[in-house]
């Protein structure tokens, strides 16, 4: 991308200063209620976080890709489901014996929006959360070590690359 095709200077940046601005603007409305005493305070948030999203959206655009939305989602929803019912039924029964473990996943990804996607989607799963993350590596803190949670990760790798049409390295 040529520099005079980044930032502000982007073909089409007004309409996108000019949508930021008005989809900014409906949500400040939904969450005052519309009331027309927020809008100095509004009026300055609104114009913030549009200059501030323009400013800050990736030179590379992105796309989610439906075939493979159609394969993360149910995925997502299985692991949500079954991950939920494993938290409960540990938060129920004390007695349950909790095994903390801390997964290296060496990620295939490479840095970028994709590579974001994963490490938050990681986290809404109950039972994991992305603890850090040290270059190439993500450290993933599960709540017990008896599940397949390497595996897990890996799958969930392969389907967000499906999903933003990446590649993924292979890795050993």
């Amino acid at each position: 991308m040529r520099p005079e095709e980044r930032g502000f200077f982007a073909p089409g940046w007004w309409w996108g200063l000019l949508g930021r601005l008005l989809g900014f603007a409906l949500l400040w409305m939904v969450l005052t209620g519309g009331s027309a005493d927020s809008w100095p305070a509004g009026g300055l948030a609104v114009a913030t976080a549009a200059l501030a999203s323009l400013a800050l959206r990736p030179e590379r655009p992105w796309r989610v890709r439906l075939g493979g939305a159609l394969r993360l989602v149910p995925f997502f929803l299985r692991q949500s489901l079954r991950g939920g019912l494993d938290v409960t039924r540990r938060a129920f029964s004390p007695a349950l014996p909790l095994d903390p473990v801390l997964v290296e996943h060496a990620l295939r990804l490479p840095p970028g929006t994709a590579r974001l996607f994963l490490l938050n989607t990681v986290s809404l799963l109950p039972g994991t959360l992305s603890a850090d993350l040290r270059g190439d590596l993500l450290l993933v803190h599960g709540l017990d070590a008896g599940l397949p949670l390497a595996e897990d990760l890996r799958r969930l790798e392969t389907l967000v690359a499906e999903l933003f049409g990446e590649k993924a390295a292979s890795r050993g």
